[in-house]
């Protein structure tokens, strides 16, 4: 039995962690899709938090999301001066909770709000989910503290200043 758990042991450390192991960030940054996030996430002093116990519901855009807007405005919002900016924008894409895919599915037309404080408004149709402009184009990656839903557009928050 011994040589049993100890060969169990050993195939455990062989094996890589899955996903589930892995928080937000760090499956963000282990996929190359997500370079601008994750670079985005450290410039605004968020590791902690999506490292954090959550849960979280993350819409994450890609690189090619954060490529759509406007020549400049990543490397703008990258500056330190432009922090709570960023803080506002990449809150606007976290919902307090865990909210998987088929409960999205049922929440169509409703308004949720973000953990920046703004609601985003949730569109089904034909199958397919938007939040705000952005296209839902992968679902349920599942970490740790909670999961992440790819867009590909970074919604931005209603200006309320």
């Amino acid at each position: 039995m011994r040589t049993l758990l100890s060969a169990f042991a050993a195939l455990a450390i062989a094996l890589p962690a899955s996903a589930e192991d892995k928080t937000i960030v760090e499956i963000a940054a282990g996929n190359k899709d997500f370079s601008t996030l994750v670079a985005a996430v450290k410039a605004a002093g968020l590791v902690d938090t999506l490292n954090g116990p959550g849960p979280f519901t993350v819409f994450a855009p890609t690189d090619e999301a954060f490529a759509k807007l406007p020549e400049g405005t990543v490397e703008n919002l990258l500056k330190p001066e432009n922090k709570d900016k960023l803080v506002k924008i990449l809150t606007y894409h976290v919902l307090k909770g865990e909210v998987k895919a088929e409960k999205v599915l049922g929440m169509n037309g409703k308004k949720v709000p973000t953990v920046q404080g703004s609601d985003i408004t949730i569109t089904v149709s034909g199958g397919k989910v938007m939040i705000n402009k952005a296209n839902v184009i992968k679902t349920d990656i599942q970490a740790c503290n909670g999961v992440i839903h790819v867009i590909d557009t970074v919604i931005l928050p209603p200006d309320n200043n």
